[in-house]
């Protein structure tokens, strides 16, 4: 069984998008959407313990679906990511949440 982790701040409002997202990419895919475990980081104290670093953070099988830098603090703050075609977001590519999810899929097939 997969587990996906939606991890989220209050102080940054694209955590539903990413929500979103997510729960598409894992219909598409067959997976329960519902099935999301979706948890708000309330301090840093729970930013430390989770290995918070910025929302929204997306992991499959406890792995972030786009890997951080090694020395990213962790932390309340929202997250930047970049788009395949180069764009700045403040969510995961829904395409790179598709592949981890179809990798994540035949690995444990």
């Amino acid at each position: 069984m997969t587990r996906v982790e939606l991890l989220w701040w209050d102080g940054c409002p694209s955590h539903p998008e990413a929500l979103a997202d997510l729960r598409e990419a894992m219909d598409e895919l067959g997976l329960n959407p519902a099935s999301v475990e979706v948890r708000e980081v309330a301090d840093d104290e729970d930013a430390a313990r989770e290995r918070f670093i910025g929302s929204p953070t997306i992991r499959v099988d406890g792995r972030d679906v786009v890997p951080p830098p090694e020395d990213e603090a962790y932390g309340l703050s929202c997250r930047v990511y970049t788009l395949r075609d180069g764009r700045v977001s403040p969510v995961p590519d829904p395409q790179d949440l598709r592949d981890v999810l179809r990798r994540n899929l035949e690995h444990s097939a």
